[in-house]
Formats: C-alpha cells, structure tokens, sequence
C-alpha cells in the first residue's frame, strides 16, 4: 500500500515507540506489572511483559493502558495527514482492531473510542491465511535455534488464541486479501484493491465539494 501511494502508519511499530522510556506508557506499563518488567538497559523487557501478558492472565490490564495510546497516536496521525492531502488514503495496519474493540467492550467502554472503531476507520481490509501458515511464517521470521522452535511455536499459538478467528473478522469486513499463496499473488490483490480505494476517495472527495 505505501508502495502504492498510501499513507501508512503501523499499529506496532507505534506501540513500540510509546513503550520507550520516557513516554507515559512506559511509565504506566512499569506500575502497573512492577520494575521486573525492566530490563539492565532501561528499556522495557519485552519476553517478560508478554509472559505476564499472556501466561499470567494480564493481557486485558496491558492492553488497557496501551490502546488507548495507540488509538490516540492514531488519531492525531489521521488528522495530520488529511489535512496535508484531503485526497489521501490513510492506512492503518493493525493486527488487532477487533480485539481492541473486544476488550474496551470488556472493560465497560461501550461508548468510547476504542469501542467505536467505525467512527475512525472508514474500510477494513482482513488480511487472512490458515492458522498453520500464520505459525509457520511467524516462526521463520523468528528465526529461533533448533531447540527453541517448539517454544516460539508455542507462543504463537498463545497469541492466535487471544485473537478473534479470521471467520469472524470476515464476516465483518469490507475486503479480504487471501495471503495463504505467493508474495506476489498477494500484490496482484493488493493492486486491485488499491484502485478501488482510491475511487471511493475520490467519490468522497466530489461528493463533500458538492454539499459545500
């Protein structure tokens, strides 16, 4: 999508910027799980925090202080971003937008933000492929010695299973891009896709000239 003209922001990437020392995430994250989430450079230790996250049973108090962060940062992106180029197609890459729905909804937030994602985001585009492959890929980006594989397998399955099945996701999205086959049958869709995005923008963009 960047490739193609887009305007890209990633959910993690951002995540990972707002969890640095100095930021208010990452002095919230260390109150609330303790200075054993902190590693001997200062930077938080990331193994341990997902352990607590996702073996301890505190997923939904780590999320709690993150998203809202995320959304936030988001946010302000979006904003900063059409009003450099009203035409632009904004992209966020997200692996969890259901799930932070999910989890506001969860905590009470049924109004909120992070409950309303269709108030910020304007198209969802689900990327899916079989759980087996989703492993697999994750496991070689990895890239763990040999007798760690099992391990890191492992905790892919954790992750997958705090996730919403792609079934689900489907059902509630506008486009799906089947990436279970090549890199480049996946860009053949991507492309395809890309046009119908920015036909619509420029509908959008005729249309609210047209009501001034």
């Amino acid at each position: 999508m960047r490739e193609l003209g887009a305007a890209v922001i990633e959910a993690d990437e951002l995540g990972r910027t707002l969890m640095e020392p100095g930021q208010s995430v990452y002095a919230e994250i260390v109150r609330t799980f303790g200075p054993e989430v902190v590693a001997q450079s200062g930077r938080l230790d990331r193994a341990r925090l997902a352990e607590l996250a996702f073996k301890g049973g505190r997923l939904l108090e780590l999320n709690a202080i993150i998203h809202p962060a995320v959304i936030s940062a988001q946010q302000t992106w979006m904003e900063a971003t059409f009003a450099r180029d009203p035409a632009a197609v904004g992209v966020i890459e997200s692996a969890l937008i259901f799930e932070v729905e999910r989890d506001a909804r969860a905590r009470g937030e049924d109004l909120g933000v992070l409950a309303d994602w269709r108030r910020r985001i304007d198209r969802i585009v689900v990327v899916t492929a079989p759980d087996e492959l989703k492993i697999s890929r994750y496991v070689d980006r990895v890239n763990p010695p040999a007798d760690k594989r099992v391990t890191v397998e492992n905790d892919a399955r954790t992750r997958l299973a705090h996730q919403i099945p792609d079934e689900e996701k489907i059902i509630r999205s506008d486009f799906v891009l089947d990436n279970s086959g090549s890199l480049a049958a996946l860009r053949s869709q991507v492309e395809a896709l890309w046009s119908r995005l920015v036909e619509e923008s420029n509908i959008f963009l005729s249309a609210r000239s047209l009501l001034k």
